[in-house]
């Protein structure tokens, strides 16, 4: 059981850490990233929301942790909002062939 649990710790960590690569490219592709850093960005947030967000992601330094957080905030998109707006736009006589 525990060779179990830690293969599958071992393959969360490797599907984060290529997820956050391919969100930073992406960010670093549209010009996001890869300027110089000069802006500071400061607040107070609880120590524990912290910690846990770095655990998830992966990451060590409060810097990759917001670097990360907001690509995928800047990066997001709309796919969610444009399903709920489609509600309704098929026929309901639609013949899907299921």
């Amino acid at each position: 059981m525990v060779a179990r649990t830690r293969t599958s710790t071992e393959t969360e960590k490797r599907i984060a850490l290529t997820r956050n690569r391919l969100v930073l490219e992406q960010a670093r592709a549209v010009g996001l990233l890869g300027k110089a850093k000069n802006t500071r960005l400061s607040g107070r947030v609880p120590a524990g929301l912290i910690e846990a967000a770095k655990k998830r992601a992966h990451v060590s330094s409060d810097t990759e942790l917001l670097e990360l957080a907001l690509s995928r905030l800047a990066l997001e998109d709309d796919f969610g909002a444009r399903l709920v707006r489609r509600k309704g736009s098929i026929p309901a006589d639609i013949d899907l062939a299921i």
